[in-house]
Formats: structure tokens, sequence, C-alpha cells
């Protein structure tokens, strides 16, 4: 599906919140996400198992969004750089007048908007208003709220939803009507990727192809870097270029005259990230596209800054090289450091060195296991590709970049045991759920059940 999205208008203060409408306090972090639960119940990848590039868009925009709600609420922020999201909403009702996108019979719309709030509830306003969403569950959130009739507000539609069965399945959230048993909520990882079909990635060459014959010198400006086709234009963390497939040529056009920019910015970052490990024991700082959130150059050249001055005013000390040859990440919406079971350490950017120096001590001995581990996973899983491959005679097997090693390995170690003769010629790929993709691969569950749809 292609769609061409309007430029969202502006509101001010009084089309963002309802006449009336008075909190005598900031909403905490949890109140904001019972008050999107509308907004996440229309959005969430989960329902988009059939429309891949839908999915992926709203993957990626709900990481952004988690981590612009987590900034907001760290103490002594001062300002936010305007973060601009696009999402793909489920139609529950008959959209509003205004809306961006008609959904025509695919049963979704494309909506996009910019963040430029400075608190939680004009944040949760502003994302129902920008999605024709009904804010008048939010009144219930603080006894002191004191409202007139919700109806007069602009651009919020008296829009009753229904909720489905799967929506408890979902949140976890008690059914009122049943009692249901709270279902646990299945955690997404941070960067859930899904294949574009064939067609989809043609007209995209083809745009390129397009514009390189207009433009063929300004298009060399890129050559040995890497194009990805995203919901978004710039450059990414890792310095792949990013060509948004709802930008147009002009867009890109600039994107390239800026790259020579983007070069610059990049050997800072590397340089950074060699303070960063000379002030930490020779541990090495990376970024790992899979498990981290999507972000660009810019934002992940902050983070590295913010902690590096944090690290300059700490009165920490490591020996030099005791951490040689173990990895970290660092992450803006973590709030304790932890040890990845591939052998990282995840480190919050607010992180106090000092007990940051008695973590690592006490973590380096089983960080050198697991990564031993990681490498001995990994030797099994290419060899349980191959045999899975061959035994179960498919012309491809793969996996979503969110499917880990261990993972991947319990799945194709139980395809190996219970072989399907269905599965002859196809393209499997390991995912979290059941779906077909739109060139015919069909994506299985990791921990696939007996009775399930592979059959």
């Amino acid at each position: 599906m292609f769609c061409h999205l309007r430029p969202l208008r502006r509101f001010c203060l009084e089309q963002i919140r309802p006449h009336g409408l008075h909190y005598s306090r900031a909403l905490s972090g949890a109140e904001a996400v019972h008050a999107l639960r509308p907004f996440y119940f229309a959005v969430h990848p989960d329902f988009f198992g059939q429309h891949p590039r839908e999915r992926e868009v709203n993957e990626n925009s709900l990481k952004r969004l988690s981590v612009y709600l987590e900034n907001l609420q760290k103490p002594g922020f001062r300002s936010l750089k305007p973060t601009q999201l696009t999402f793909y909403v489920r139609e529950t009702a008959q959209p509003s007048s205004d809306a961006q996108e008609p959904s025509g019979s695919s049963g979704f719309r494309a909506v996009r908007f910019t963040l430029h709030t400075r608190d939680l509830l004009s944040t949760v306003l502003y994302i129902l208003n920008s999605c024709s969403l009904s804010v008048e569950h939010i009144q219930s959130l603080d006894t002191n709220v004191h409202s007139q009739p919700l109806r007069e507000a602009k651009r919020t539609p008296d829009r009753p939803i229904k909720w489905d069965k799967s929506y408890y399945s979902f949140t976890g959230f008690k059914d009122p009507d049943e009692d249901l048993v709270q279902v646990s909520r299945k955690e997404t990882t941070l960067t859930w990727q899904r294949s574009w079909g064939i067609a989809h990635r043609c007209s995209q060459l083809h745009s390129l192809g397009r514009l390189a014959q207009q433009s063929l010198e300004t298009l060399q400006r890129a050559k040995g870097c890497t194009l990805i086709f995203t919901d978004r234009s710039g450059v990414s963390a890792v310095g792949h270029v990013m060509l948004g497939t709802m930008d147009v040529h002009h867009d890109w056009t600039k994107l390239f005259e800026r790259l020579p920019s983007y070069f610059d910015l990049q050997r800072k970052l590397m340089l950074l990230e060699d303070q960063i490990s000379g002030l930490l024991g020779g541990i090495r700082v990376v970024y790992i596209e899979e498990l981290q959130p999507v972000l660009t150059l810019e934002e992940y050249f902050s983070v590295l800054d913010a902690f590096h001055r944090r690290l300059l005013h700490s009165r920490a000390s490591f020996h030099p090289q005791s951490l040689r040859g173990l990895q970290m990440t660092l992450n803006s919406d973590r709030y304790a450091p932890s040890l990845h079971e591939l052998g990282h350490f995840n480190i919050p950017t607010l992180c106090d060195p000092a007990n940051l120096q008695w973590f690592f001590l006490t973590k380096a001995q089983q960080a050198r296991e697991n990564l031993k581990r990681k490498e001995q996973l990994k030797v099994a899983e290419e060899e349980l590709i191959h045999t899975s491959t061959e035994q179960l005679a498919l012309e491809k097997l793969y996996k979503e970049p969110s499917i880990s090693t261990r993972q991947m390995v319990a799945c194709c170690d139980r395809l190996t045991l219970h072989p399907r003769p269905a599965l002859r010629g196809m393209h499997l790929c390991v995912s979290h759920f059941y779906s077909v993709l739109q060139d015919g691969d069909l994506c299985i569950p990791w921990d696939w059940k007996d009775g399930d749809a592979v059959k």
C-alpha cells in the first residue's frame, strides 16, 4: 500500500486540551500509559501481521515514542527535540471528517504528527487528538478534574470503542464483562523489523533510479554507504543512509547534499566512543540495531555526549584495560544497569559512575562467560539452519532480526525433530507470530506448538 501523507496541522493549546478540562497535578507515567490505551490498541504492530510495511512503521514509531515519554519523566529535563512520528491507525469506528488519510479497504489510515510538548498530559492529548481518538476517559484519571461536556472539544469526535477480546490479551487488563484471568503481555523487542514484498522494494528502487537520472552527481555523495528504506530520512546511529519511503525526491536530495556534514559527525561520534572506552577501562561502546531503539546519528551522538560529560565530572577511576574485550550499550530509556544474556552491558546514560564501577567489577567474569556462550550459540545456529534447510527441503530459512540466536536454535532444533512435509520448497521465516508475507514467505513463531498453524 502506498499513500501520500499530508502534513499535520499544528494545534494550539485550545485545540489539544478539551474546553473546561483542568488537572490539579501532572500525569504520572502509569496514568499516561493508561490514558494511551485506545491509541496503543489502534496502532499496535501485532494487529498488522498481514501488512509488514505498515507494521514496521508502527514498530519504529512506538519505540521512538517510548523514548520521548521516558525522557519527559526524567528529573531535570529541559527540552526535547521535536520528534516526528508516523502511525497506521486501525479503524474501530467511522473516522472523523478531517482524518489525514482515508482507510479505503485496508481498515487503517496513515497519521503523521510532530511531538513538541513539554509534559505528559499535553503529549497524551496531542497524540489522541492527532489520531482522532476520544479523550473522554482521561477525566477519570484524577478526582480533581472539573470538566464541561467534552463533546465540545475540537477534533475529538464521539467514537466509542468496543474492545475486542484481543485487546485484553494484549494489555493484560481483565475483561469486566467476563472477569477473565489477566493475560501476560508478550514483550516486544526494541527493533522488530519486517520484510517488505518484492513489489514494494521494486517501487522504492525505481524511485531511487529516477532520482539518479535527475541528479546523479548528488547521489554519488553516498558512494560506499549503505542505503536503507525506512519510515524517515536521515542517517542512522550506525551510519546507514535512511531514505524515508513517505518522503519526496526533494527530501532525499537534501539528505544526500548534507552527507559530508553527517560524515564529520560520525567521525566525532567514533572519537567520543573511544574517549568513553578510555575512561571505563577499555570496554567497547557498541550500538546493537536489533536490541536498541532506532536512533539517528544526531540522537545517538547526543546520548554519548551526555554520558561522556557525566564521566568527566565523576571521580570514578578504572584500571586501564581492565575491561578490555567487554562491550556495553548506552540507553536513554533505562534507569538501572544490567547484563544482557548475550554478554554486553546495558548502561543508562543517567547511571551514577561510582555505582557503575562496582557493577562492572562484580559482573565482568559473568559477561565474559556470556560472550563465550554467545559465540558457541552462533556456531550452533549456523549449523542448525543449514541442517534444517536440507532436511526440510526448504528453499530458504531465515529469521527476523528480533529473533535471538537462542530462540532460533530452539526453533530449528524442534523443526528437525518434527519434520513438516508441507514446508518442502518454501521460504520459511522464523518470527513471533504466524503470517504470510506478500511474496509468499511463511512466518512461524519461534516457539511454535504442535497443533498450531504449522501442519
